[in-house]
């Protein structure tokens, strides 16, 4: 059963295969631009959230972001990342919703040191979301802002990634595809073969065919 209300009866990993191919395309239009190392970037500061639950979501009472909720649900859980699952904080969520559906913005209050909160703002987020992230910051939380562009959010963001509405290669529905792909992508690490592989051809020089 889908946990996304917005659309009933598809499942959050549905929706992940149905656009992992289309992310990657986007990647692969993007190479020639910095957009690809951007959201990478901003993917690995989601990814050092220190706890399962500390990521916490929230947008506009006009926008809720659901649609990278899924995605960095779906990618927590194909990853095994545990700390990319995602608590949406909602503004006026129904009293009988689920659990994990009707939390609101009152956890703010209880953000600490090792949460992350994103803001997903299109749009300029309103004052009294801008309040609530200055006490979260005060707190000891990392702040990160997807927007279109508002610079008293982001002057409250240790980190932005701003997509302009107007004129940019990607759109901002685009840009929250590839955070989150971004987000559960540990980086490659070497095996010691291969190490010593790199250091062999550093003193004698790769080796040719024969």
């Amino acid at each position: 059963m889908s946990r996304n209300p917005a659309v009933p009866g598809l499942s959050w990993g549905t929706m992940e295969r149905m656009d992992a191919g289309a992310v990657r395309f986007l990647r692969e239009a993007l190479a020639s631009t910095d957009w690809v190392a951007r959201t990478r970037d901003f993917g690995r500061t989601l990814r050092a959230t220190r706890s399962p639950g500390g990521l916490l979501l929230v947008g506009t009472p006009e926008h809720e972001p659901w649609h990278l909720t899924a995605h960095l649900d779906d990618e927590a859980r194909l990853s095994g990342l545990d700390q990319l699952a995602p608590t949406l904080l909602r503004w006026t969520p129904p009293r009988d919703a689920p659990p994990h559906l009707r939390i609101g913005l009152d956890r703010l209050t209880a953000a600490t040191r090792g949460e992350t909160l994103l803001i997903v703002a299109e749009r300029q987020a309103p004052v009294p979301l801008l309040e609530r992230v200055e006490d979260a910051r005060r707190t000891g939380a990392t702040i990160l802002a997807l927007d279109g562009g508002d610079p008293d959010l982001e002057s409250l963001a240790h980190d932005a990634l701003t997509v302009p509405a107007i004129g940019g290669p990607l759109s901002f529905d685009g840009a929250q595809h590839l955070v989150s792909m971004a987000a559960a992508e540990v980086p490659h690490r070497a095996t010691l073969r291969e190490r010593l592989a790199r250091l062999a051809d550093r003193v004698t020089g790769p080796r040719t065919p024969d």
